[in-house]
C-alpha cells in the first residue's frame, strides 16, 4: 500500500494507505471525507465541552439576554424541563448567554470529558508522528463514541437547535463561519503531489509507479485555490508600469479626447 501523508497547506493532517491501483476519482473524495470528518469531530468536541460546563443551548431568541430582559419579554426555555441531564444538574451560568447554565453533575461531566479525549486521540494530528494511519472507520468510531456519551448524559435528548445535536444529525449550519471555510466539499477537492495535480481521470500508479512501499506527501485543497498565490500579479502594486506612472505623476490621466 502507498502511504499518503496528507497536508493542508504546510500543516500535517493524517496518514492514509491506498493501493497503487486506486482510482483518483475515488481516492480524492475519500481523502476529503476523512479530512472533513476530522473537522466535524473537532467541532463536536468543542461544543460538547461547552455542554459539559454550561448545559444545553438556549433558544435563539433568548441568547445573549440578561435575566431581567428575559423576564420582561416573558420568554421561557421550553426545552429546559425536557432535556435534563442524567443524575440532575448543577447550575453554572454561561457568561456568554448561549447555554442555559444547567450543567450535568461532576460524574456526567467526566463521562463527556473522557470521551472527548478519546475521540480527539483517534483523529489527532499526532497520529502522523506516531506513524499511525487514519481511515474513515476511525473517524466514524470517534463520532459514535461522542454520540454515545451524549446519550448517556442526556437520555432525554437535546434541543433541536443545540449545536451538539445538529452536528450528530448532520444538520449543522456552517454558513458564514470560519469552520465553514475549512470544509472542502468532495466535488471541489483536489490532490497535489510534487507540484502536480493528481487528475481524477488517472490511477495513483500513473504518478507514483507500482512500488507499494512508497510514501508521498499529498496536499489537499479546494479547486482554484492554486490560483490564489498568483493573484498578487494582478494587483496594481505589482504592475511595474503603474509604479512608474505614479513616480512621474501621471497616474490615471486620460490621454484621449473628452
Amino acid at each position: 500500500m502507498v502511504r499518503l501523508h496528507v497536508k493542508r497547506g504546510d500543516e500535517s493532517q493524517f496518514l492514509l494507505e491506498a493501493a497503487c491501483s486506486a482510482r483518483l476519482a475515488e481516492l480524492a473524495p475519500l481523502v476529503a471525507r476523512i479530512y472533513n470528518g476530522r473537522l466535524k469531530v473537532q467541532r463536536l468536541c468543542a461544543e460538547m465541552q461547552e455542554l459539559a460546563e454550561h448545559g444545553a443551548y438556549l433558544p435563539l431568541n433568548m441568547q445573549g439576554l440578561t435575566d431581567e430582559q428575559i423576564e420582561e419579554l416573558k420568554l421561557k426555555d421550553e426545552w429546559a424541563e425536557k432535556c435534563v441531564p442524567s443524575g440532575g444538574s448543577v447550575f453554572k451560568k454561561d457568561e456568554i448567554g448561549q447555554r442555559n447554565g444547567h450543567a450535568p453533575n461532576e460524574k456526567m461531566q467526566q463521562v463527556i470529558r473522557k470521551t472527548i479525549e478519546e475521540a480527539k486521540a483517534l483523529i489527532s494530528k499526532k497520529q502522523v508522528q506516531a506513524n499511525v494511519c487514519v481511515n474513515l472507520e476511525m473517524v466514524k468510531d470517534a463520532l459514535d463514541q461522542l454520540r454515545g456519551a451524549v446519550m448517556i448524559v442526556y437520555p432525554m435528548g437535546l434541543p433541536p437547535h443545540d449545536p451538539v445535536r445538529m452536528e450528530l444529525e448532520d444538520k449543522e449550519d456552517l454558513a458564514g463561519t470560519h469552520a465553514g471555510l475549512e470544509v472542502i466539499e468532495e466535488s471541489e477537492v483536489q490532490l497535489w503531489w510534487a507540484g502536480k495535480e493528481l487528475k481524477e481521470t488517472k490511477l495513483l500508479s500513473d504518478y507514483v509507479g507500482r512500488n507499494e512501499k512508497t510514501t508521498i506527501i499529498v496536499k489537499i485543497q479546494k479547486k482554484l485555490e492554486e490560483d490564489d498565490d498568483d493573484s498578487f500579479l494582478n494587483a496594481e502594486w505589482a504592475d511595474s508600469h503603474a509604479l512608474k506612472r505614479q513616480f512621474h505623476g501621471v497616474k490615471d490621466i486620460k490621454w484621449g479626447p473628452r
